[in-house]
């Protein structure tokens, strides 16, 4: 009884995604930053001297988009954090393996969500 599955990604396989997820982490970076800057911006436009009905409403306004700044840079220092585990993961060869099944994630999977833990067969065993 051969067994052909594949118990990991080469390590070649491993270089071509350390590769892809290093990009993603320098895109998410300069997110996150200009996430911060905007929300630590002090957004003063040059409202005071307009009416006090609409300067109320920006103001309002401003608190919201602060929040959901806040929110977004949030998520994306997990998503940072996530993609850093998935090169931890490179490091001891265990990237690409589902920690449901054992097999190996769909490289397209990975491509498309590389700090992926999971198979889809795992995911859907999760509904």
């Amino acid at each position: 009884m051969a067994k052909d599955l594949k118990v990991r990604y080469s390590d070649k396989e491993l270089e071509e995604f350390r590769g892809l997820i290093e990009e993603k982490i320098e895109k998410a970076k300069s997110h996150l930053d200009l996430l911060k800057s905007s929300y630590m911006n002090d957004g003063n436009n040059g409202t005071d001297d307009t009416s006090p009905t609409f300067k109320a409403f920006e103001e309002g306004s401003e608190t919201m988009s602060k929040e959901a700044n806040t929110q977004l840079a949030i998520r994306q220092e997990k998503f940072i954090r996530d993609l850093k585990n998935a090169l931890l993961r490179i490091e001891n060869k265990t990237y690409g393996i589902c920690r449901v099944t054992g097999k190996l994630i769909n490289k397209e999977r990975l491509k498309l969500v590389p700090h992926a833990t999971l198979s889809i067969e795992a995911k859907n065993m999760q509904k």
